[in-house]
């Protein structure tokens, strides 16, 4: 099955923009936590009802996207996504009081997990060789946007306050929605499969309950799923916290703040690319390559931060350093994550795997802000990062290594599943050549 070369290109621009904005605006509440928490007069544990709010709402809705994904036009619901963001947004920065902000913040959640249609989208653009360097392109957009928002807190927070920001990045998501409704279109699910690249027409295969299910009957996504409930604890209380951490505890000012975290951030959306490169390199070699990369990064990770957050608050440079060889290996497990999901699944039900591994994924990690924060008012920010981020990587480290052990099995089920269709296609298609006419 031919693809469009140039045009799949211009679909991961669109989606690069909407993720790079749409990550901004989540994020955004990280570097801005201070002020609203001035604005409404509440303490940590209040706010970190506020970031658990959106993770939960998003949590919950992530099985209903990717149902909807599998069964309906990927990128018209894209765009809804888009258009809900939008809203939800601009209702967060009228919020005259903190129950209204913490109700309207929550149901920003309701996009934040629209994510598997725009992998699951992509997977049908580009094959399994290059979908680790594609999801690690579109990676970058949460450590650039995250990016983005410090910029734009600290630059513009002053002039235009929270509410000011929010009423900006509220409006893209209105434009982009346009932009994906009129811009993107749906390609056949599993035309970029190896075993239907000689074939001119491939049959429409949509949601199939059964197969779903199915899911849970290969045992390393089994154990990817259980990686997922502890893996994304440490990314939340980073994401949450880690900016009040530096202002309260190593007693940052604004600009310290942003000169310690720009650099670290740069080279945390690095490691997302150099991840996915990796694993893909690593794949060529050996099914288990993707997992054994994600293994290293959480293992790597878990040690660099260790010795981070010991370092002595008088020495920034030292500190700044090993943050970044952090911030380095972290974004490892994450596209080679999405790719291993898609290299064991038949592309019909892929949104709906992703979906189902980040529902577990945010059902777990949703309260991790909260846990944080609940650590650090009996304790400390420093203690709350680390307990969380370490013991969570160990963990996600055993079960990777579980995983890595299994998947082949399970990606030599799915070639074989997919060399099946496509000798059905050819035995379709020559079964027509042959008809006789009448």
């Amino acid at each position: 099955m031919k693809s469009m070369p140039r045009y799949r290109w211009f679909v991961v621009v669109i989606f690069f923009a909407f993720m790079l904005l749409h990550q901004s605006d989540k994020l955004l509440i990280g570097p801005l936590t201070s002020p609203i928490m001035e604005t409404f007069k509440i303490d940590e544990v209040q706010m970190g009802a506020v970031f658990t709010g959106a993770l939960l709402v998003s949590a919950v809705l992530y099985p209903l996207w990717g149902y909807l994904y599998d069964r309906f036009a990927r990128a018209k619901l894209l765009a809804l996504a888009s258009f809900i963001w939008g809203s939800t947004t601009w209702l967060s920065a009228i919020a005259p009081t903190y129950p209204f902000f913490l109700v309207s913040r929550a149901s920003t959640g309701v996009d934040d997990s629209s994510y598997p249609g725009i992998y699951s989208l992509i997977s049908d653009y580009f094959g399994p060789q290059l979908r680790g360097k594609v999801y690690g392109l579109l990676q970058l957009t949460q450590p650039l946007g995250y990016m983005m928002g410090l910029i734009v807190a600290t630059f513009l927070g002053t002039s235009l306050g929270w509410r000011g920001i929010f009423y900006i990045t509220g409006s893209l998501g209105l434009i982009l929605a346009v932009v994906i409704f009129f811009g993107v279109k749906d390609p056949l699910r599993g035309q970029s499969e190896p075993e239907m690249q000689d074939l001119d027409k491939i049959g429409v295969y949509k949601f199939d309950g059964k197969i779903a299910l199915g899911l849970f009957r290969k045992k390393s996504f089994i154990f990817l799923v259980l990686q997922g409930f502890v893996g994304v604890f440490p990314w939340n209380v980073i994401t949450y916290w880690f900016f009040r951490y530096l202002e309260t505890e190593r007693f940052y000012s604004a600009d310290e703040v942003f000169i310690t975290m720009a650099p670290a951030v740069l080279v945390l959306a690095s490691g997302y690319f150099i991840g996915g490169a990796l694993g893909d390199l690593a794949f060529k070699r050996s099914p288990r390559g993707r997992v054994l990369v994600a293994l290293a990064g959480v293992i790597l990770g878990a040690f660099s931060l260790l010795i981070t957050m010991n370092i002595p608050i008088e020495n920034q440079i030292f500190f700044l350093i090993m943050l970044m060889v952090t911030a380095l290996f972290i974004p490892f497990a994450s596209p080679n994550v999405i790719s291993t999901v898609y290299d064991i699944t038949l592309p019909e039900v892929r949104s709906t795997a992703l979906a189902i591994q980040y529902f577990i994924e945010n059902a777990g990690a949703a309260l991790a802000p909260l846990l944080a924060g609940i650590i650090a008012s009996n304790s400390s920010l420093h203690n709350a990062i680390l307990i969380i981020c370490v013991s969570a990587w160990i963990i996600g480290a055993v079960f990777f290594a579980i995983t890595a052990s299994l998947v082949p099995v399970d990606i030599r089920t799915l070639r074989k599943q997919m060399q099946e269709r496509a000798d059905f296609e050819r035995q379709r298609d020559s079964e027509k050549q042959v008809a006789p006419t009448i």
